[in-house]
């Protein structure tokens, strides 16, 4: 069979092949959506129940639909035509909650897409769900909304978080690309632990109006995770823009090139200098313990990689007073209050005025652990004032480690150990984010970007991070495109095959 009768195959399938499909005849929109939709009936709650969907669009069909028909009469309606996206269930997609992954929220509808949604809709994307999330945006992907999220590379262990579901999407193929939003290493960590690609851009690139943790706090970042680098690009493409809406956004103005896929070289690495950053600075890293040595040998290996791809390595750098800065993080419960009446106040209807009112309800005490624990914590208006300090001083030993080298990027472990059992996160000890570091959304003006490095001796994902100047997010995509296009480690998850 040829051409229009051959059977497409969706797994680890890409916006190329995707459209590619479609221009040949051989897909549709709406059999597309619907052949996800199976896989998520196959493996989401069933088989190897993964749990990474809070909920389905119920108009994801029609809306498939309605693309096909435009097709039929003037071709593609954008760049992302037909492309069934999950959204990490922190962002608004009209006629579907936003839960949050919580009970607090089961019940939330906002009637206003938030300004990235609106922007992939007009670019022909089908939002085709939610994903499950860290409860209220924070830590691995634990909620009292859904549960747990099961990593589909061993199916005891947690697919990281916050972004969880969105990664556990991606690599169980429940969609061709995912969003995910970081705050700490929310799109990062999951990424690694899914083996897909992930990207935090540089604040100010990317509007964060209508999703919960966003302006007037500058930390929240949505991100494009993807199996591939190439798609990565294409849907930062999408996402990038000014919006009156996030004041943040226009530090990101005459940043924004005419589009991220012209940093596609696969010699993007030949004679570019990269710093090795081998000093732990994970949240909660064990240096000593055998898991951490499980994946510095999945990293050694990777600078070897670099090398042989013809990168120029200077090993190790040494950030001066990395630990010691990176220690001064705080919260201003100000810019938090603030934040989360600017995202409620967005829509009627919202259940709580003040977070301090969620905290009050009866349901407040059905929240995970750590998730309950973040929000109750007060922030120290002086304790912010160091960090202010201190991510200043850090961005200028950073820049000038880079100078000094002459370096186009850093690059450090993505995570500094495997995926956490999930019965250790969800009963004591409690583990959360273990080995996740943080120095980009400390620094908050900077790129960074994880891409799969291979597997552990356990067989688990591991990946490298190539960090680097603020708005340097091009090259960075440049540098991450090489390494995967000459590695090619990404392999899908044997707990959800073909159907």
């Amino acid at each position: 069979m040829t051409g229009a009768n051959q059977p497409f195959n969706i797994i680890e399938a890409t916006i190329e092949s995707v459209h590619s499909a479609y221009r040949s005849g051989q897909l549709t929109a709406q059999r597309l959506v619907q052949m996800y939709l199976d896989r998520i009936e196959a493996f989401d709650k069933k088989g190897p129940a993964i749990n990474a969907i809070i909920s389905i669009n119920p108009l994801a069909l029609g809306e498939a639909e309605r693309l096909d028909a435009a097709f039929k009469t003037s071709g593609f309606v954008g760049p992302l035509h037909g492309i069934p996206v999950i959204m990490k269930d922190q962002g608004d997609a009209k006629g579907m909650p936003t839960t949050l992954g919580s009970v607090l929220f089961k019940d939330y509808y906002p009637q206003r897409d938030a300004f990235a949604v609106e922007k992939l809709k007009r670019a022909g994307a089908v939002i085709l769900g939610k994903a499950t999330l860290g409860e209220l945006g924070g830590g691995d992907t634990h909620g009292s909304l859904f549960g747990s999220t099961r990593n589909p590379y061993d199916l005891e262990r947690t697919a990281g978080g916050s972004s969880g579901g969105s990664g556990a999407s991606v690599a169980a193929n429940y969609c061709t690309v995912a969003i995910g939003q970081e705050g700490f290493a929310s799109i990062r960590r999951p990424s690694t632990w899914n083996s897909v690609c992930g990207m935090r851009p540089t604040a100010g690139l990317v509007s964060r109006s209508g999703v919960y943790a966003g302006w007037p706090s500058p930390v929240g970042s949505l991100g494009p995770m993807t199996r591939s680098m190439e798609d990565l690009a294409k849907l930062l493409d999408v996402m990038v823009g000014y919006d009156p809406e996030d004041p943040l956004t226009a530090r990101g103005v005459g940043q924004i090139p005419e589009s991220y896929t012209s940093f596609l070289d696969k010699n993007g690495l030949k004679g570019a200098r990269i710093g090795i950053l081998r000093e732990a600075m994970g949240y909660a890293t064990e240096p000593n313990s055998e898991d951490f040595r499980k994946i510095e040998e999945v990293f050694d290996k990777a600078v070897e990689e670099l090398k042989s791809i013809g990168a120029e390595i200077v090993d190790p750098i040494v950030i001066p007073n990395l630990k010691a800065l990176l220690a001064k993080r705080a919260v201003s419960q100000a810019i938090e209050q603030e934040s989360f009446k600017t995202y409620f106040g967005r829509n009627s209807g919202a259940p709580y005025k003040t977070r301090e009112d969620a905290m009050k309800s009866p349901d407040f005490a059905k929240v995970v652990k750590g998730s309950r624990e973040r929000w109750s914590r007060t922030g120290e208006p002086a304790a912010h004032y160091e960090y202010l300090k201190a991510r200043e001083q850090l961005m200028t030993n950073l820049l000038q480690v880079m100078a000094d080298n002459r370096l186009d990027a850093i690059v450090h472990k993505a995570v500094e150990h495997q995926p956490t059992l999930i019965k250790d996160g969800i009963n004591p000890p409690y583990v959360d984010q273990k080995g996740a570091p943080h120095i980009n959304t400390f620094l908050i003006f900077v790129p960074s970007i994880v891409v799969p490095a291979g597997y552990t001796r356990d067989n688990l994902p591991a990946g490298i991070t190539f960090l680097g100047r603020p708005y340097e997010d091009g090259k960075m995509i440049k540098l991450a495109y090489a390494y995967e296009q000459a590695t090619r480690h990404r392999r899908p998850p044997a707990s959800t095959t073909a159907l």
